[in-house]
């Protein structure tokens, strides 16, 4: 521990900017963390309503860095061997423990999960990735499965300029496939046919998926190890990861407990301009309780939608074009609805749990056309200790995509759930009597978009990379639809650049572009 000598102020208390501030702690420079929610976590937050809580967007936590994993088991327990420290399900659905850690005296805890994600799509199940087993293939029908490799093997023949998503797609698995399974799913996340998203996009978050990935994982399954990461399988396909006994939250509401009283983190604090002289960030001016403050600092990390970092700075020459590109940057924005019922009608007909009636399922993605929802979470699934009454209700997530301002953002509460619980019942879900209470949350920016001005970005990262002590980190920050992992990857190299005395910030851009593995979250 050094002597504090200088300060670094960090917008954003999410997975970046924890990770940043926890960093800084082996430095001379103290961290100042300003969150304008008053909530700790960003999107990885945990929503408590009524003793159930909620996870937004669903969040696994595995990693191919050996940095990140390590990172995670000095702030909860995490497995080292398969029988140190962790609490599985056992076979009558209790929670039991395997390893030295009681998950009802100790809540610090992390929890082994087995990957169970699939599709609703013509009223079936199909897996997710695409497997090619005959429950596929009869689910389909014959039509569609013939039509489904003359496809592939037409595009395996003929491969399209990348130019798009789509072209993408196509590529991996061929037209009807893409139709089936990518093209209508892909509009109703992004709110734009996949012809108009690039293609980076998917190159970024499922570059290692395609039919020959599928295949090869069916024909040669990697022996399952000890080592959760799972490095030598493609991301896609990973089959088990960690998750915090309370979900994602708890683990960066822990981050934020454990870093005080060396790091200030101040809620409800809203950056509104931030001043430049000579090149650097001298303060930052911020809005809380109703009065300005300015913060003087020696540097500014910033995870910050780039569209409102660039509008607040101050004291240098914005270029018209920097301005136009940063202003008009596209997000995508999210509203969930949290249910408790009941039961569901749809049962558990898997080899999973097959102890279990209900649906083994972590998340599912809803790729029927005649609904709105884009992806259902099944929170009893991901830690029983999310539900209040596990042993009786069923707790559920239904998540939209939209965009702020549209016809869903304005949808009234009461109207919205209405709609939500409707359509679950017309795709044979639930039945709304079994609805015992629900309750929704808005996100706003949760999802930065690839087209439009996106790919103008490195124009503004050339004018921000001149402000030598700024430095862009995770999702938002960079404006690129990253992983939990990869957010704080960028924490920790703008870090490293402040104890070495650094001002590039070609590391801090490189790691999401760099890394071998993007998970997929569709």
């Amino acid at each position: 521990m050094e002597e504090i000598k200088k300060t670094a102020i960090i917008v954003g208390a999410g997975p970046a900017g924890l990770t940043a501030a926890h960093e800084l702690l082996a430095t001379a420079v103290k961290p100042v963390v300003l969150e304008e929610s008053e909530e700790i976590g960003g999107i990885s937050k945990t929503v408590r309503y009524k003793g159930n809580r909620i996870d937004i967007g669903g969040h696994r936590f595995f990693s191919k860095s050996n940095e990140v994993m390590d990172w995670w088991g000095k702030v909860m327990p995490l497995q080292g061997k398969p029988s140190s420290d962790q609490i599985l399900l056992n076979t009558e659905g209790e929670v039991s423990l395997s390893g030295n850690v009681d998950p009802e005296k100790e809540d610090r805890v992390m929890l082994l999960r087995q990957r169970v994600s699939r599709i609703f799509y013509l009223r079936s199940f199909f897996d997710y990735p695409i497997s090619l087993k005959l429950q596929t293939f009869t689910n389909m029908g014959l039509v569609r499965t013939i039509q489904a490799g003359f496809g592939y093997l037409y595009s395996a023949a003929f491969k399209r300029e990348e130019k798009s998503l789509e072209d993408f797609y196509i590529n991996r698995f061929g037209r009807p496939l893409y139709k089936m399974f990518f093209e209508d799913y892909t509009e109703k996340v992004w709110g734009v046919h996949p012809s108009k998203l690039g293609a980076d996009w998917g190159a970024q978050r499922v570059k290692g998926l395609s039919i020959m990935a599928v295949l090869k994982n069916m024909l040669f399954p990697k022996k399952k190890s000890d080592d959760i990461s799972q490095k030598d399988v493609e991301t896609s396909l990973i089959e088990r990861f960690i998750y915090p006994k309370f979900g994602p939250g708890q683990l960066w509401e822990t981050v934020a407990k454990d870093i005080q009283p060396r790091a200030d983190v101040i809620m409800k604090s809203k950056v509104t301009r931030i001043h430049v002289e000579a090149n650097k960030v001298v303060s930052v001016d911020t809005e809380e309780n109703g009065r300005i403050v300015n913060r003087k600092c020696d540097y500014l990390l910033s995870s910050m939608p780039i569209k409102d970092l660039v509008a607040a700075i101050d004291g240098i020459e914005v270029p018209a074009e920097v301005s136009r590109i940063a202003s008009d940057l596209p997000y995508r924005d999210f509203i969930t609805v949290g249910l408790l019922v009941k039961e569901l009608k749809i049962k558990n007909e898997t080899k999973i749990r097959t102890w279990q009636k209900r649906v083994p399922d972590t998340w599912i993605y809803i790729q029927e056309r005649d609904v709105k929802i884009g992806r259902l979470q099944v929170f009893n699934n991901w830690s029983p200790y999310m539900v209040q009454d596990y042993k009786n209700t069923m707790w559920i997530g239904l998540e939209y995509f939209c965009t702020e301002g549209d016809e869903m953002w304005q949808m009234d509460e009461k109207s919205f759930i209405e709609m939500a619980i409707d359509e679950l019942e017309r795709i044979g879900i639930l039945n709304k009597e079994d609805v015992l209470d629900s309750t929704q949350i808005k996100i706003k920016k949760a999802y930065p978009s690839y087209f439009g001005t996106y790919y103008e970005l490195d124009k503004v990262k050339a004018f921000l990379d001149k402000i030598d002590n700024l430095f862009c980190i995770g999702r938002n920050g960079q404006h690129r639809y990253n992983n939990m992992d990869h957010s704080m990857l960028t924490a920790m190299e703008a870090v490293k650049n402040i104890r070495d005395n650094k001002t590039s910030k070609e590391n801090v851009w490189a790691v999401n572009t760099e890394e071998e593995y993007h998970e997929t979250k569709k």
